[in-house]
């Protein structure tokens, strides 16, 4: 929409980051997926036979959700649940992934300024859970084996409670640094039940001159979104 919420850098980093954990996955669940930047991304460079699962609390972002896998011809590989994934009833019990993505919002309620369009503020503001409600989530439906890959902000201590909460270990932790010089704004992490915890180096988007770096044209070439 004109108006409405848009896709950003921190969709696109967190379906690179997906894509980097489980290249290989079938089944992909995107939690809190908005109208649908990081599932769809993610789902195109899965195997062709691999089904995106998406549950997204807010009727106008998955009706834009639907729409945008209809005209992108891959609505029969979409399930679109429209529901709130704090509830149990959003998806079946037995239900397992292979690859699990999410995009939180990072503001708790009455922390700042919440903008009067539904999709931006939820976009923002945790009307409809936090880190720890996203993380129960997952751990509760994903695979054995599986991966869950999330962004957060770098500045917030709640992402490693919350996957610890949740029963899960942060296998990668990357900062993003979106200007070079600048503190990091997000940070992307990689998490399983098991498995051993890396370190990769911090990514920069931006040079002090405002240019996209090479890491990040990279980046965006991976994701086929540059030649």
């Amino acid at each position: 929409l004109r108006r409405g919420h848009r896709y950003a850098t921190d969709d696109v980093l967190t379906a690179w980051t997906a894509l980097r954990a489980r290249p290989d996955a079938g089944s992909l669940l995107d939690l809190g997926a908005g109208v649908g930047s990081v599932g769809l991304l993610t789902l195109r460079l899965l195997p062709a036979d691999a089904r995106l699962t998406s549950v997204e609390v807010l009727e106008e972002s998955a009706a834009l959700l639907r729409r945008t896998a209809r005209l992108n011809r891959v609505a029969e590989r979409v399930d679109v649940r429209q529901g709130d994934l704090r509830d149990p009833a959003a998806l079946d019990g037995d239900e397992r992934f292979d690859l699990i993505t999410a995009n939180p919002p990072f503001l708790p309620q009455g922390s700042g300024w919440e903008s009067s369009h539904p999709q931006r503020r939820a976009a923002r503001f945790e009307l409809h859970g936090d880190v720890f409600d996203y993380c129960m989530a997952a751990a509760t439906h994903l695979a054995e084996g599986g991966r869950f890959c999330f962004c957060h902000a770098a500045s917030d201590s709640r992402p490693e409670r919350a996957v610890a909460a949740a029963g899960l270990r942060v296998l990668r932790r990357q900062a993003v640094h979106f200007r070079q010089g600048r503190e990091p704004r997000l940070a992307l992490y990689v998490c399983g039940a098991l498995g051993d915890r890396l370190a990769p180096a911090p990514l920069t988007v931006r040079d002090a001159h405002g240019r996209r770096t090479s890491a990040y044209v990279e980046v965006l070439r991976a994701l086929g979104m540059v030649a």
